[in-house]
């Protein structure tokens, strides 16, 4: 019975860490905030605006999640107590393999747990807009940029997230040329920002008729999606150039084929934001300047500029910088990142969205300032 008794003492360890976790957590604050926003909830006329009530029960199940897992964990770790008890005393191996698939389970939650607590950015709840450009290279770019898009929304989906198709410019012969997407979900941006920068792929080219190794490159940018409510600037009229097209490309689903598609150009820094996938060209509209406003706060503050005016053309532009993570096919199957040094060799895994010890590396360094490589 040795194996219950080292799980009894694992299990004890735990409790001090479960206590911690609560603080860390700001269950106290988010129950407050929950009895505070039912309250709001429960005033007359409070759907007389349907888009602040919506928030208000956004931010009501997001807190009441969060509280119920923490709970969920506690009592978990109790009856995982109780049945390591139970087992001592009755002498019983049976229930072994039922305390150490629940024990396992318990530690990856708590794990999960503590990785939100590292999100303490500004923006890091936020949802967001993730852009892929292809690189240089043709046809075997654009179809890295495809692989890379199905990885990031797949990801979404393991996750619970949503994710809109803002913009989607079909690759010449495969892949894409570039995509717009918004992830939307409780701290989306704080898991993803690590995510931005260019990625590499090595690999034998389907394209390539002589089956020779091709090295590709395609870009992910990550940004805050920024709500109309929260920014401290206007857009107005003059300060963008519009210009309405019909959307190229064979398109499939995502695009519309009118002739309302929308882009945007920003006259100050000659930003450019389009969108082409809602049949409304206000819809369309609407929707690149959430992008455009999105782009605009977050050059602000990585530049730590006091106004948006501040920012100049020369600085907004997205400049491709080294490489954060290579994926490679042949000779051997790796993905590694170059900035924590975290790798995954099961590549096929990692390309149907399962990424998460790469951004639970990222955070971690990112808490700790412990990278493997300067950032």
């Amino acid at each position: 019975m040795l194996q219950f008794e080292e799980y009894k003492v694992k299990l004890n360890n735990l409790a001090p860490v479960l206590e911690e976790l609560r603080g860390n957590l700001g269950l106290e604050q988010a129950t407050r905030e929950v009895e505070e926003l039912e309250m709001k909830s429960s005033q007359p006329g409070f759907w007389d605006d349907p888009e602040a009530s919506q928030k208000i029960v956004s931010r009501m199940g997001a807190l009441k999640g969060k509280i119920e897992n923490y709970n969920k964990m506690v009592s978990s770790h109790e009856d995982l107590l109780t049945l390591c008890e139970l087992a001592i005393e009755a002498d019983d191996e049976s229930m072994l393999e039922e305390l150490e698939t629940g024990y396992a389970e318990l530690e990856e939650n708590i794990n999960k747990a503590k990785l939100e607590t590292l999100l303490t950015g500004e923006y890091d709840k936020n949802n967001a807009l993730v852009s892929f450009h292809a690189g240089a290279g043709g046809t075997e770019a654009q179809d890295w940029c495809e692989m890379l898009y199905r990885m990031y929304t797949r990801w979404a989906e393991r996750h619970g997230f949503t994710y809109k198709i803002m913009d989607y410019q079909d690759g010449d012969e495969a892949g894409l040329k570039s995509a717009d997407i918004i992830i939307e979900g409780e701290n989306a941006y704080g898991y993803l920002k690590g995510e931005s920068g260019v990625h590499r792929l090595v690999r034998i080219s389907p394209f390539d008729a002589s089956g020779r190794r091709h090295t590709s490159f395609s870009a992910v940018e990550v940004i805050p999606d920024i709500p109309d409510d929260s920014a401290d600037f206007e857009i107005k009229p003059d300060d963008y150039e519009m210009q309405v097209f019909r959307s190229s490309g064979a398109g499939g689903q995502h695009i519309n084929k009118t002739s309302s598609a929308v882009r945007l150009i920003h006259k100050a820094t000659g930003i450019v934001v389009s969108c082409q996938t809602e049949r409304s060209q206000f819809q369309n509209k609407d929707n690149c300047l959430r992008m455009l406003r999105s782009k605009l706060v977050e050059i602000k503050e990585r530049e730590h500029l006091d106004k948006i005016s501040d920012i100049k053309g020369d600085q907004k532009k997205i400049e491709w910088g080294s490489q954060i993570r290579s994926y490679v096919f042949m000779p051997y199957t790796l993905a590694k990142d170059t900035r924590t040094a975290f790798e995954n060799t099961n590549i096929n895994a990692v390309m149907d969205g399962d990424i998460d010890g790469f951004i639970n590396a990222y955070l971690t360094a990112a808490a700790t300032g412990n990278w493997a490589s300067k950032v």
